[in-house]
């Protein structure tokens, strides 16, 4: 029989359970550990001072348990426990941050600056460089943000840069519909130093699934329509990782305009949110003027339906370009169907919508896609989803994709191990153009990977050393080979097609 005595826990570690759970939240709980090493404080100031719940105090207290000494009913840490907490939850970073000084905005302005142009059809607005860095400092002076997963949900102000400068150990999550801009945060980010990663996606048809459920923190900056708020609130409510996360929305409204507001706000509390704090005037922009050239920062709390609600899409969401509410849904006549039935050699009944975000399985009829009205990274992307022998896509005459050569060159090159293009300008009027993929038959690993865009980098290129390059390696050693030629390992996580058009060049490259 063992008669060892059990080692006393250590209520540090107790105390140190309690701020894990506390996840982001856990400052409140590290001030009122900071109050509690000064001073005696009574139990209703120390409640009052640090605006924390009575239960959560009471439950801190109990947990500190015997590292603490009571005079009726002040509180203080002992003398001897006061320099391991400060030390374990590093109470002496909690006081006043220094403020971000001119050398951080004059390096924020060049990093506006140096960025993409304002898309109209996007609802870009570009937030002032004070306000970027003004966000970053009420993330970091307000929550818990070390061991964070920080979320931008759409990065057009680079917001995610500025926190690379007020806290440049946090690591932050881009994910955006605009290539440009995911690769000028990449660019600045490789430049800096700082830990940012970015994602592609268009949210009308859903997140990357390696976010579904991971984000500490998810900050955006949506469209001003209550289409807009409720699409990209829906899509960070799938990214909330738990009851102690938190969303953080910068919307604006005119005051003559309140019904417009209410709308908006009503499509955050259909998803179930709490409006924890509103920052009148938190955001000033360049332009804007409608709303006074400012938005307020609406702190969301999640609550327990947040997440089953959060199942809705809502494909008008802009107040501009073809993808606004206003817009109206094209049809193609019946003479778009013969032109572009002539092209193919087949007969054509009708146009598809898109829908990159699973893979297109073959079928017999080739499917002809309509990309007028989307965005131009779609057509990369219908062509990473795309497996069937031949694909066509109508879009635009001026598209980004085709209205050049060398355009089309590069188009043709980065997908050439998977389809063979032929660009039709001015198909089937002078407005349009139609784009014909033909399947290749995949003899590299950058041909099998395109072909299996939706499966995880990394192990889809193990698999393909091993079916293309030498059959007699074993898994462990192809994907040591692998992780050796990848540009970015945290990118063989990921899908191929979650990954930025200039990351998958990139990989393509080395494979």
């Amino acid at each position: 029989m063992n008669t060892a005595p059990h080692a006393t826990p250590d209520p540090i570690d107790a105390v140190q359970g309690l701020l894990a759970d506390a996840g982001v939240l856990a400052r409140r709980l590290r001030e009122v550990l900071a109050q509690l090493t000064g001073e005696p404080v009574e139990f209703d100031e120390l409640v009052r001072r640090t605006a924390v719940t009575r239960r959560t105090v009471e439950d801190l207290l109990a947990a500190i348990g015997p590292d603490l000494e009571s005079t009726g009913t002040a509180h203080r840490l002992t003398a001897q426990a006061r320099d391991r907490y400060r030390e374990r939850f590093a109470l002496d970073e909690l006081g006043a941050s220094a403020p971000t000084g001119p050398e951080q905005v004059a390096l924020m302005r060049g990093f506006i600056d140096g960025g993409p142009e304002p898309a109209v059809a996007l609802d870009h607005v570009t937030a002032t460089p004070e306000t970027a860095l003004r966000r970053a400092e009420w993330l970091r002076d307000n929550y818990d943000l070390r061991g964070a997963n920080v979320l931008c949900v759409g990065d057009h102000d680079l917001t995610s840069l500025a926190l690379g400068l007020v806290a440049p150990s946090v690591p932050v999550t881009v994910v955006d519909v605009d290539e440009r801009i995911l690769q000028h945060i990449d660019t600045v980010s490789a430049e800096r130093g700082f830990d940012v990663r970015t994602l592609h996606a268009d949210l009308r048809f859903g997140v990357p699934p390696v976010l579904e459920g991971w984000a500490d923190l998810v900050f955006t900056d949506p469209p001003y329509t209550p289409e807009g708020v409720g699409l990209f609130a829906t899509r960070a409510a799938e990214c909330l990782a738990g009851p102690q996360s938190r969303l953080l929305v910068a919307y604006g409204y005119s005051p003559r305009t309140p019904a417009l507001g209410h709308k908006v706000q009503q499509e955050l509390l259909r998803l179930g949110m709490v409006f924890e704090a509103i920052l009148p005037r938190f955001h000033r922009y360049f332009g804007a003027q409608a709303i006074g050239s400012a938005s307020d920062l609406y702190v969301c709390q999640p609550t327990a339906h947040t997440r089953k609600l959060a199942l809705r899409q809502a494909p008008g969401i802009y107040t501009h370009g073809p993808q606004s509410v206003e817009a109206i849904e094209a049809t193609a006549p019946p003479e778009f169907l013969t032109a572009i039935g002539e092209r193919l050699g087949t007969r054509v009944n009708s146009l598809r919508d898109p829908g990159w975000s699973r893979p297109i399985n073959r079928q017999q009829q080739p499917p002809v896609y309509d990309l007028r009205s989307a965005p131009g990274p779609w057509l990369l992307r219908m062509l990473l989803a795309g497996n069937t022998d031949r694909l066509a896509f109508l879009v635009d005459n001026n598209h980004p994709d085709i209205t050049s050569e060398r355009a089309q060159r590069a188009l043709s090159e980065l997908v050439a191990p998977k389809y063979r293009l032929r660009f039709h300008r001015s198909t089937p009027n002078s407005r349009h153009a139609l784009v014909v993929a033909d399947l290749v038959e995949p003899d590299s690993v950058a041909g099998y990977l395109l072909q299996r865009a939706h499966g995880k980098v990394g192990n889809v290129c193990r698999e393909g050393l091993i079916a293309h390059v030498d059959p007699e390696l074993t898994k462990r050693v192809a994907k040591e080979r692998v992780v050796a030629l990848a540009p970015r390992t945290s990118d063989l996580d990921l899908r191929l097609i979650d990954l930025p058009r200039h990351r998958i060049a990139e990989l393509l490259a080395k494979l």
